[in-house]
């Protein structure tokens, strides 16, 4: 097909956390015609990580391309995740338009309100789907009610607030756009939302005749090609052997490199398929082999030896402003593991290897930034959220790195002589027998409840504007109060003056006091005075925490005795030994557990808890 600028749709689907969007783009995909009929597919196939399928969420942004009639439509499916914001950002400057897909029955939350907000501060063309309206507690009218009442709060525009709706069962690849027929389940394809997409949203308005110019806003790799550029074509064309070179800020001046590059893609279904051409207002895939390029730079076209001097141009001129994200509101120590039982288990174990992971990381999310220390086996990461660096730590540990991480620490900043610091708007759908414990806890960690809701459904939503430093810690107990049954979002709401102290941990930690292996006969009396992290058989070492103590004051204790054996029989039997169930360490859980003396201790294989001087008088061990 011999594409046109006309001919071009660049959309982004944002929603919040488990609302259908990648479902959705999955039934995009099917009914576009982009598979043979007997080719193979999945569900979720935009979701590719591993983690991204087990967590059955949208970690990292990715791209699409479908074919409807003559059109071609490229499709970035966002993450959901308040700490993955950085993501939704950026992605967002590729695209003229965005689907907005909100639950039919949970209605818009705090994720909702932030891709909306970022989508109409960038004046992006809206099509609301209004989603699983299949459920039995769906109530799309008021649903719709609300998204209007979330653009006039948003001060959205009069041609903002005309968007056409939608409403959808993305598992089942049905749209409508009369709600009647979609309540009555009347067969239906996805047809509608293909016809809104091409009428609903412009084609790219940009000049198809000017100087090659692309804001990077992504990057990939590959075994063949090296790094790969992704982004959308601002004007100019692309094509193979073309004079390009690439804007980067130096200093906080742009200074303008020559680039090699080896391929052009675009994409085509999942795939990126090579191109002869890549037209202005299309997403293209710029390879570069391992020159150095980062998230926000521009690629642009430059001058070569057959350019008549008076068709030179300065390709600085060219460049455009670089992708803004919202400031870090965390950071948090990653160091080399140097526990007893450092090197055992993982294989890229030196600050070295530690630090080039992280600056690589850096370089394709630009939500996290790296901060050398002191310490050469130190360094420090900020970012979002706890979540965000959880999900960084399990992506290591299963790529071979062993690490230790310390309590993750809210940023603070100073303003006219008064402490700032960053603020939440929690949105809390919890049960109704758990509204004032919930309420309680928050308001001990500094809350301030905003809004209330109850429908008489046996479930409440509250809405809880409270310290970022009041969050963390805070998520394992929630679900312990709602018995699981709880839902826990927030969003970022500014700064404002420093709230006052808030308590830590109120338990202790059970920490043993030498090496060897754990004993049940040992861990039985421990188990009376708190909670157990591990079982009988463990290699604990001095220092190790094996569990929580169930008073405010650390207790070191020794897992590993065990019974005298002697040739003495008494009159009453030896009674049976019965453990509790241990509970298990995980990156998150440990995250939001660990003290200001404690660190997480992780491998390929364990995730253990430990106090920063191993000793028990509180020195480093050994001096």
């Amino acid at each position: 097909m011999s594409l046109v600028l006309e001919n071009i749709r660049n959309i982004a689907i944002i929603a919040h956390v488990d609302h259908g969007k990648t479902t959705l783009v999955d039934g995009l995909l099917k009914q576009s015609g982009t598979f043979r009929e007997n080719e193979a597919t999945s569900d979720r196939m935009m979701d590719s990580g591993d983690l991204e399928r087990e967590r059955g969420i949208t970690i990292t942004a990715k791209n699409t391309a479908i074919l409807y009639k003559d059109k071609k439509i490229n499709i970035v499916d966002t993450p959901g995740h308040a700490d993955f914001g950085g993501e939704v950002e950026r992605i967002l400057s590729m695209v003229d338009g965005a689907c907005v897909l909100v639950d039919a029955a949970e209605g818009p939350l705090p994720q909702t309100r932030f891709v909306l907000r970022k989508a109409l501060e960038q004046n992006l063309k809206i099509i609301v789907v209004i989603n699983k309206v299949d459920r039995q507690d769906a109530r799309p009218e008021e649903v719709l009610n609300e998204v209007f009442d979330l653009f006039i709060d948003l001060e959205a525009n009069d041609e903002q607030c005309d968007f056409p709706v939608i409403y959808a069962v993305a598992r089942e690849g049905r749209a409508y756009t009369n709600l009647a027929d979609a309540m009555a389940h009347k067969p239906a394809t996805l047809e509608p939302l293909f016809d809104a997409i091409v009428k609903t949203m412009p084609h790219p308005q940009v000049n198809k005749d000017g100087k090659a110019q692309l804001l990077i806003a992504n990057l990939s790799y590959s075994e063949y090609l090296g790094r790969l550029a992704i982004g959308r074509l601002k004007q100019g064309s692309l094509k193979p052997g073309q004079a390009l070179g690439i804007v980067q800020e130096v200093d906080g001046k742009n200074v303008l490199k020559p680039i090699k590059v080896t391929g052009i893609s675009s994409y085509m279904g999942l795939k990126q398929v090579p191109a002869q051409e890549v037209i202005a207002g299309d997403i293209a895939v710029v390879a570069v082999g391992d020159q150095d390029i980062k998230i926000g730079d521009t690629i642009v076209g430059i001058p070569d030896q057959s350019t008549a001097r008076e068709d030179k141009w300065d390709p600085l001129l060219l460049a455009l402003p670089r992708i803004h994200v919202e400031e870090p509101t965390l950071q948090m120590e990653w160091r080399v593991n140097d526990s007893p039982f450092a090197g055992r288990e993982g294989d890229h174990v030196t600050s070295r290897k530690l630090r080039d992971r992280l600056l690589r990381e850096v370089l394709t999310n630009v939500a996290l930034k790296f901060q050398e220390t002191d310490n050469p086996d130190r360094f420090m990461l900020k970012g979002r959220g706890e979540f965000q660096m959880a999900i960084l730590a399990e992506q290591m540990r299963r790529e071979g790195f062993e690490f230790a991480l310390a309590m993750p620490q809210i940023l603070m900043k100073e303003e006219n002589g008064v402490q700032m610091e960053p603020m939440e708007m929690a949105v809390l759908d919890v049960p109704e027998f758990a509204q004032g414990a919930i309420t309680q806890m928050f308001q001990i960690r500094k809350g301030m409840l905003h809004n209330i809701v109850n429908k008489g459904t046996g479930r409440v939503r509250l809405e809880i504007r409270i310290p970022s430093r009041g969050l963390v810690g805070v998520r394992n107990r929630f679900l312990t109060e709602t018995k699981g049954q709880g839902l826990f979002n927030f969003l970022s709401d500014g700064w404002d003056t420093f709230q006052g102290d808030i308590g830590g941990r109120v338990n202790g930690a059970l920490v043993s006091d030498r090496d060897g292996e754990s004993n049940a006969y040992g861990l039985v009396s421990l188990q009376e005075r708190g909670i157990l992290f591990l079982g009988g058989g463990h290699q604990v070492y001095e220092g190790m925490v094996i569990g929580e103590n169930a008073k405010e004051q650390d207790m070191w204790v020794n897992p590993t005795k065990a019974k005298q054996l002697t040739n003495f029989r008494t009159v009453n039997k030896d009674d049976a030994i019965v453990l509790s169930p241990p509970r298990l360490v995980t990156i998150e859980k440990g995250l939001e557990w660990i003290a200001a003396d404690e660190l997480l201790e992780i491998t390929p294989k364990t995730v253990r808890a430990r106090k920063k001087h191993l000793s028990k008088n509180g020195a480093p061990k050994g001096k």
